[in-house]
């Protein structure tokens, strides 16, 4: 039995899987802190203490003492700051957090190939530029720091005592050279850090570590289990899928979103701010639309409304007529295709008769259309895809996946535990350390259980081109 371990934004996360099944799951919650507009921030010990907390759900389902193998993934892009006894001195600035616009332009001035090295061009969510953010607003914190993680990598010394990451949670730092899958010492030094403040790199099913008495004290797992480097969430989600060889692709629609596609060769495309990063497993690479609204905004409304996500799925499923308003549904800015940190939500077009059916359809079509922008930036690399596959908790909305597949003119197909992507592939990387699942293994496809066809719905197109209408005039207010 492998187990999976994934730290999301919203919640930690955890999977025993034995081959192609999923054994046992367990969930928990947590909070997002934004002390200041445009910030996202969590106390990486939050993390454990979550995680710590879903282990003991997971204790009343299997054996603990029967895990064989650990791995890990987690939400990219968090800079987690360490002092020299390996604490945190901080809370861990978060993928979401648009603090340091400012430095990002100072990051491309300085490094203006930065776009064909890392990938992608500078964005305030990426790490690199929040360190230069520190240096300049807390000199501080940034005097006593000693070394930087990922927060998968924070629960990883946690568990094993050691300072490690992944090629795939390296790669959305702007630290690593996507080529050559090493850390780049012009960036590090165009953003203030030390390459000694860089934790080594691994392949995701690479093991670097065991179990320590002292976390199986507070886990319940038993000591000296390996653990593997394991993976960013994009990356573990693709493992869930069998997404690591070209032609293969898929959404993700979690707190944030994603379009990702698998490829053999690393072929950025910086302009239209798709990522092009390094996979976890060697010699693969993919291209990715990161939305920092993926499912989030449905969470968001039923929490203005009183209603949970799939109380406000159902309310949208009820709304068939053409006055719904159009709602740009960006919380914390965007990153692909708009790479705009400044742009907010909003709803356009309510009238007197707008309904809280009306609006949840406005939400729920919303984080449709953002896909739609996403496809449409890749060009012609989505076109070969035969079909998408979807995993996330919004990957449960029957009317999301339809509304999707019909904008984007691409088949989506769903599994069974299509929202334990990353923790499942987590676990996989797992079972590939210790023997029990080869390299070619993680390339196998699940069975999927449903299909969504594009389908004609009128009036969609009309409202998707009021919706980048709508973008186009609101962006100049922000």
């Amino acid at each position: 039995m492998y187990l999976g371990i994934d730290i999301g934004t919203s919640a930690v996360k955890l999977v025993c899987a034995q081959g192609d099944r999923i054994l046992a799951t367990s969930s928990v919650a947590m909070e997002t802190s934004s002390p200041r507009p445009g910030w996202s921030e969590q106390h990486p010990d939050q993390w454990w203490q979550a995680t710590c907390e879903a282990m003991a759900q997971l204790a009343a389902q299997v054996m603990l003492s029967d895990v064989k193998a650990i791995g890990l993934s987690g939400q990219m892009h968090g800079a987690v700051l360490l002092g020299r006894d390996m604490r945190p001195i901080r809370p861990a600035i978060l993928w979401n957090d648009s603090r340091a616009t400012p430095e990002c332009d100072e990051l491309r001035a300085a490094q203006p190939q930065i776009g064909q090295i890392a990938g992608v061009l500078p964005l305030p969510g990426f790490t690199a530029p929040k360190i230069a953010w520190l240096k300049r607003h807390e000199p501080g914190t940034y005097a006593r720091l000693a070394h930087i993680l990922l927060p998968k990598d924070y629960v990883g010394l946690r568990l094993h005592g050691e300072l490690a990451t992944d090629t795939s949670d390296a790669a959305g730092t702007m630290w690593l050279d996507q080529a050559s899958r090493s850390w780049h010492a012009g960036i590090a030094e165009a953003t203030n850090v030390m390459l000694d403040w860089l934790p080594p790199v691994f392949d995701g099913h690479a093991v670097f570590g065991s179990v320590t008495a002292q976390a199986a004290a507070e886990t319940g797992l038993r000591p000296g289990i390996p653990v593997v480097a394991g993976g960013g969430d994009a990356a573990t989600g693709a493992i869930s899928l069998g997404a690591t060889e070209p032609g293969r692709g898929f959404i993700s629609l979690g707190t944030s979103g994603q379009l990702f596609v698998a490829d053999r060769r690393y072929k950025p495309n910086p302009d239209r701010y798709v990522h092009a990063f390094a996979h976890t497993l060697p010699d693969r690479w993919y291209q990715m639309a990161a939305m920092l609204n993926g499912a989030r905004p449905i969470s968001w409304i039923g929490g203005q409304l009183g209603l949970s996500a799939a109380e406000v799925v159902a309310l949208a499923e009820t709304v068939s007529r053409d006055r719904v308003p159009i709602f740009l549904p960006y919380l914390t800015g965007e990153r692909s295709p708009l790479g705009d940190p400044h742009i907010r939500a909003c709803f356009f077009g309510l009238e007197d008769s707008t309904t809280r059916a009306d609006i949840c359809r406005s939400v729920v079509e919303a984080i449709a259309f953002c896909f739609a922008d996403a496809a449409q930036s890749f060009g012609d690399t989505i076109d070969s895809l035969p079909e998408l596959s979807a995993i996330g908790g919004g990957s449960r909305s029957d009317l999301l996946l339809g509304l999707i597949a019909t904008v984007i003119g691409k088949p989506i197909v769903r599994s069974d535990d299509a929202d334990s992507g990353p923790a499942y592939g987590a676990a996989r990387l797992a079972a590939c350390a210790d023997g029990a699942l080869g390299l070619s293994d993680l390339g196998l496809q699940p069975p999927t259980t449903d299909r969504f066809e594009p389908t004609e719905m009128a009036a969609l197109p009309d409202r998707l081109d009021k919706f980048r209408k709508l973008y186009a005039a609101v962006s100049t207010l922000s």
